[in-house]
């Protein structure tokens, strides 16, 4: 539970989350059972401890803050999942607000976006937002103001602005107006606000402060952006974003938050913390306290290892280092990135360090092969020398026995001449 534990009476509590992306399937396996990925059923699990926390807290209001799924069309069987999880918190009687994020826009204009359907069978306690409003909501503990700015496409944007002089600015000045556009908007959805009732902001969009995440991976057009400044606006106790997946903080007076993506997409977010937030407004005081809640998800590891030309067994090497990291691996999403001489790559046996990786949920093995030169005891370079002193330098860094490097470097020695006298005749 949260260490929120203040007298609740006047004091509603929410719950703030966003960019679910249901439908990735990057370091998945295929589940025959069922047909479908198991990453599938990652993200459905961390949405799962979201659900099971809300009903238990007892929040208010969930705020999703748009990106529902990964793909603008997701599949009936994905549609199906994420309904049965808000259709649990809304028959539990909390009240859940949809934001509509680019992810949950369609390709052309006209067609319904992925949360629509919860408005047209008008799903109780359900409110889905794909246009800049201010709705009241009426919750356990009193009535809440959700203002809302859903992700906006740059043409729609621009075709209310001016078309004649549109088409001789440059890229930063129609920036600048998307910007200025989108500030002007949150101004307006402010000035509609009740200052007697508590309000929150949710928005899917940039600002210009955010710390970028893996977004930017799988990101669909153009980034509208605005200026921390103008998002910050004092009339809102707390300002709910979406669109960016790394977690933070961007101001605390008021709160502008985003929660980050509810589990890791890809090893960008190897680091990352992933949860959501729980907020709660005293609805006397406007005071407003709000937490992260962390959900330990799909683990990503990376591994990283240097082999040597000296080493003696490469392959023994490697699977010791594992080894000793099984307890990190097991279940994980795992890359092992080697590096080593090209020379002895081929000493490398795969089977086995697959083998040693085999508790890993998922694992990639890369192979970074360098050519170096090396240097004799005595300092001299590979390069530049004779065939004959080249042999001998690379016997030495073999650790070839002196009996069997007698015997190369003669015979060495005797092809070398051969093929010397060749030269000579011709």
């Amino acid at each position: 539970m949260s260490r929120l534990t203040a007298d609740l009476e006047a004091k509603l509590k929410i719950l703030h989350f966003a960019d679910l992306h249901i439908g990735v399937e990057n370091y998945g396996r295929f589940d025959s059972a069922t047909g479908l990925s198991s990453r599938l059923a990652d993200f459905l699990a961390a949405f799962d401890r979201l659900v099971a926390y809300a009903i238990e807290s007892k929040v208010d209001l969930v705020v999703f803050s748009g990106d529902a799924y990964k793909s603008r069309d997701p599949s009936q069987t994905q549609q199906r999942e994420f309904a049965r999880r808000i259709s649990t918190l809304a028959n539990s009687g909390i009240q859940v607000f949809l934001l509509v994020g680019n992810h949950d826009l369609p390709n052309a204009t006209g067609r319904a976006t992925t949360t629509e359907i919860f408005d047209t069978l008008n799903i109780a306690n359900v409110h889905v937002s794909a246009k800049a409003e201010v709705r009241l909501i009426n919750t356990r503990s009193g009535p809440i103001q959700v203002a809302s700015l859903p992700w906006l496409r740059r043409s729609s944007v621009l075709s209310v602005l001016n078309q004649k002089e549109e088409k001789s600015l440059s890229i930063e000045e129609l920036n600048w107006r998307v910007e200025h556009y989108l500030a002007g908007i949150i101004e307006n959805l402010a000035g509609q606000l009740d200052k007697n009732i508590p309000a929150i902001l949710s928005a899917h969009l940039s600002v210009n402060t955010a710390k970028l995440g893996s977004e930017r991976n799988i990101s669909i057009g153009h980034e509208p952006t605005v200026m921390l400044s103008n998002i910050a606006n004092p009339a809102f106790d707390y300002i709910a974003l979406g669109h960016i997946h790394k977690q933070q903080v961007l101001s605390s007076s008021p709160p502008v938050v985003y929660p980050g993506s509810l589990e890791r997409l890809d090893f960008g977010e190897e680091k990352d913390d992933k949860g959501f937030y729980l907020v709660e407004i005293d609805s006397l005081s406007r005071k407003t306290e709000f937490e992260f809640i962390k959900l330990e998800g799909r683990c990503f590891l990376t591994i990283e290892h240097t082999v040597t030309a000296d080493s003696l067994d490469p392959t023994l090497e490697v699977i010791n280092i594992l080894q000793s990291r099984q307890q990190e691996i097991k279940d994980a999403i795992v890359r092992l990135k080697l590096e080593l001489p090209a020379e002895i790559g081929g000493q490398l046996r795969d089977n086995d360090i697959r083998e040693a990786l085999r508790d890993a949920h998922n694992f990639t093995v890369s192979k970074n092969f360098t050519r170096s030169s090396r240097q004799r005891e005595g300092g001299f370079k590979a390069e530049g020398l004779d065939p004959i002193q080249a042999l001998e330098h690379y016997l030495d860094a073999r650790q070839t026995s002196a009996q069997e490097k007698k015997t190369l470097l003669e015979y060495g020695r005797k092809l070398y001449a051969s093929l010397d006298n060749k030269q000579t005749k011709v």
